[in-house]
This record gives C-alpha cells, structure tokens and sequence, in this order.
C-alpha cells in the first residue's frame, strides 16, 4: 500500500476506533475541522490536500444516528468538493439497517433512504460491518464490501474456555449467523422462537434445541436495549442451561441496557468497537469489548491496493 496515495479521516462518531486503524495501517489521520454552529449546524474543513487521493472516512452513523450520519454526508461533500479522487465511507454500524423493508402499511425502507443519500453525497464505494440483513447490500449503487466480524469473537470466545457449549440464535432471522459460529467451535446449535410485539419489546415463546447443563452463548449481530438479550438469558437458565453468554458484534446499548445487563443471569457479553464505547458501557464488568480495527485496516488495504477481500468475508 502506498502511504502517498491513500487518505484515512474519522469523523466523531468513533475517534479511538480511527486512530487504531491509522495504527495498525501505519499512517497518521488526515486533519479535518468538524465543529457546530450554535443552532446544531454542521460545519466541516479538509485541513488537507485530497486532489486525486484514495480517500476513505470512518464513521459509525450510532447514537445521535441523524448527526453522525449528516457529518458523514457533509464530510464526503468536503472531500468531492476538493476533488479526492475515489471516496470510500468506512461504516462499522450502519444505522437504520433494522428498518430493510415495509413490515406495515405506511412505513419508510430507511436502509434503502440512507443508502441513496451516501450515493447522492458522493460515496463511491461503502466498507461495513455485519449489517443487521445481508440483503441491504443491494439497496446500494455502488460496490459494498460488508465484512464479518466472526474472526475477532470467535477468538474471544475460544479464549474464555467454554466447556459443554451450545450456540443459541436469539431468532429464526440469526440462524445463518450462529449455525456459522456453531460450525466452527464444533457444538450444536439451539433457537429461541421470539416474538416482538413492538420496537425494542420482545417475548420468549419456545427453545428448539437442548441446552439443559450446557454453557450457551448467544449470538447476534447487536445488543441495543438488552431486552431481546437478558429475556433470551432467563429463559434458557429456565430450562436448566448451566451459564448463558452473549456475542454481538455492535454493542448499541441504548435506554436501559447497561442496567439490564448488569441485573441479569448473564455471566458475560462480548462486543467489538464498531460503535464507541461509553463510560457506563466501561464501568460494566461483564461487558468485554474487542477491537475490530486490524480486520477494518487490512480491507482498507486490499481496497486501495485493488487486492481481493473475499477472504474477510467468513
């Protein structure tokens, strides 16, 4: 990779995580000016030369979504006004992924809006994480690479020494994603059936599987208000499950989580970086994070270098 040719700037929504890529890539983050008017406006300055660069921006659009996702728009809008020479958006969490299709009369398909609105920016290529729906990947009009972060967790996972497991999906729609990781820790796989009445509501109706004296670890691809999570947990220590841990590769722990968590039947909840990790988040013991910039800084790579990244997707 050529250090001359490439460009890494990080938006606010996740500093440390862009500073850990500039790290494990070699290079320094490129300056950029980001601050506010007083009315909430968004203002944004390349401190830097771009003309004809790679150039690729780190941001998460999580928690407030609406400002870190403008500040994505508006810094690409930057860096095309200042033509840099192909725009790569770098979203760990890609925010509204939850709401892919209509699942009610009158509703929007904002996974579909938000990736229009990066297409209409400027953005010519999108690097991400483990979208909520693989299937978004088509909502995009330009090349998107979605990585998994299987590789980091899985290692987490053999590092805690689970003995007797079993991989639990928290619903029919996460089955592809733990029969994955079942297949490669070599234990068998239960499903809970969920019912979710509401946004954030949800309700344990049946385990398909056996988990009775088994260390179950569930996984999915993110933990926002723990509910799905410490309700799952209950229910599998209802049925005589021996510990139950969580592996979800987006810790959004919005509203109550962090309280949930802690009050709850799970021994351990292990999330990556993708989405900045906040002091309660910190302060909780049974919350783990692993970094997931080595993964993200080695597809940066291949991309500018024009190499294939196939292999990051397992």
């Amino acid at each position: 990779m050529s250090i001359e040719k490439i460009k890494i700037f990080s938006g606010t929504s996740n500093p440390e995580l862009g500073r850990r890529i500039a790290e494990y890539l070699s290079v320094t983050l490129a300056h950029v000016t980001i601050r506010r008017f007083s009315d909430g406006e968004i203002f944004v300055q390349i401190d830097e030369n771009v003309r004809g660069r790679d150039v690729f921006v780190i941001q998460s659009t999580s928690s407030p979504a609406n400002d870190h996702l403008m500040e994505l728009l508006i810094i690409v809008d930057a860096l095309r006004r200042a033509s840099a020479g192909r725009i790569t958006a770098v979203v760990p969490y890609y925010g509204y992924a939850r709401q892919d299709r209509k699942e009610a009369g009158r509703t929007p398909i904002t996974a579909k809006l938000v990736a229009d609105l990066m297409d209409a920016g400027g953005v010519a290529r999108v690097l991400t994480m483990d979208l909520h729906a693989g299937q978004i990947q088509g909502f995009f009009n330009m090349p998107v690479d979605n990585i998994y972060a299987t590789p980091v967790l899985l290692g987490a996972v053999r590092r805690q020494g689970f003995d007797n497991a079993v991989v639990i999906s928290p619903d029919i729609g996460g089955v592809v994603r733990a029969r994955s990781y079942a297949k490669r820790l070599d234990v068998d796989l239960a499903i809970i059936d969920k019912r979710r009445p509401a946004a954030n509501v949800a309700a344990v109706h049946h385990i398909i599987g056996e988990v009775e004296g088994k260390a179950c670890i569930i996984v999915d691809d993110m933990v926002d208000t723990a509910g799905t999570l410490t309700k799952a947990a209950e229910a599998l220590m209802e049925q005589g499950a021996r510990s139950v841990s969580a592996v979800c590769t987006h810790g959004v722990l919005s509203g109550p989580a962090i309280e949930r968590i802690e009050a709850s039947v799970l021994e351990r909840v292990l999330v990556t970086d993708t989405i900045a990790r906040s002091p309660a988040a910190l302060a909780c013991k049974k919350i783990a994070y692993h970094t997931v910039s080595g993964l993200l800084g080695e597809a940066i790579r291949r991309i500018s270098d024009e190499e294939s990244v196939s292999s990051l997707f397992v």
